[in-house]
């Protein structure tokens, strides 16, 4: 499984969440501890918003602890909103295409997880998908089709709908294995985590206490170290995260609507 690290408050070099913490996201790179694999070597990638809003957007296949330029831009870029990713391959090859985070618009978006039946339901969530948005397709996961879909079924205007929609496109798996999904996506003003599976736990997903700079991180295991000071995200429930604070808002109301 894949591992992810993001951040929402005032403006800190990324190093500080993903290569400084005593578990950051590097270091859960080569020892995860809350995930079947303990190594996360298939690519990584970062979005990043400057004060404007505008998005950046940095992705590669190399093993994240073996690109010096990944410590170096860390160090470097200051970001008020940050998403990263160490990716663990379960659908699609690894190339550049398939590392997240993925963007579109003013949206970044990444995935832990698989949908095991993806090979079944493909064509379906392609052929649904409008024009644009199915143009803009250029990898072959699972993780970037679940993107496109939640931007088809509105997701800038209504993100807990167009995660219910999303999830009863998806449908169920049968005897191929449960479906398991947590993501982390913004618009560049709030940060969302959201984890979900059709049968068993969800891959794991934590919200910090405040942190000594007055923002909060959301990550696959605690940075620190130290559970205690984490808040666990419970499945089916929109985590919504700004510099303000967090709230927690179950998707069953929107499942039903």
């Amino acid at each position: 499984m894949c591992r992810i690290a993001a951040y929402a408050g005032p403006a800190i070099p990324l190093e500080n969440i993903v290569v400084r913490p005593v578990h950051s996201l590097l270091e859960q790179s080569q020892h995860a501890t809350e995930a079947k694999l303990a190594v996360n070597g298939d690519g990584f990638g970062i979005s990043w918003y400057d004060d404007r809003g505008a998005l950046g957007l940095y992705r590669d296949v190399l093993p994240a602890w073996a690109d010096d330029n990944l410590i170096n831009l860390c160090r470097m870029v200051r970001s008020p909103l940050f998403i990263a990713h160490i990716r663990a391959s379960t659908v699609g090859e690894t190339t550049r295409v398939n590392c997240h985070p993925f963007a579109y618009g003013r949206w970044s978006f990444c995935h832990n997880g698989q949908i095991p039946h993806f090979r079944v339901i493909r064509r379906r969530l392609m052929a649904a998908l409008p024009e644009h948005l199915f143009e803009q397709m250029r990898g072959t996961t699972d993780s970037e089709m679940i993107f496109l879909t939640l931007l088809a079924n509105g997701l800038e205007a209504d993100p807990e709908h167009a995660l219910a929609l999303t999830l009863d496109q998806i449908g169920t798996a049968g005897d191929e294995g449960p479906i398991k999904l947590t993501c982390v996506f913004s618009d560049g003003e709030t940060l969302y985590g959201f984890r979900h599976a059709s049968t068993g736990p969800a891959p794991t997903l934590y919200v910090s206490e405040v942190l000594e700079h007055g923002g909060r991180a959301v990550a696959s295991e605690p940075l620190c170290g130290m559970a205690q000071r984490w808040t666990a995200v419970p499945p089916d429930t929109l985590c919504k995260v700004t510099p303000e604070g967090f709230e927690l808002c179950p998707l069953t109301a929107a499942r039903a609507a």
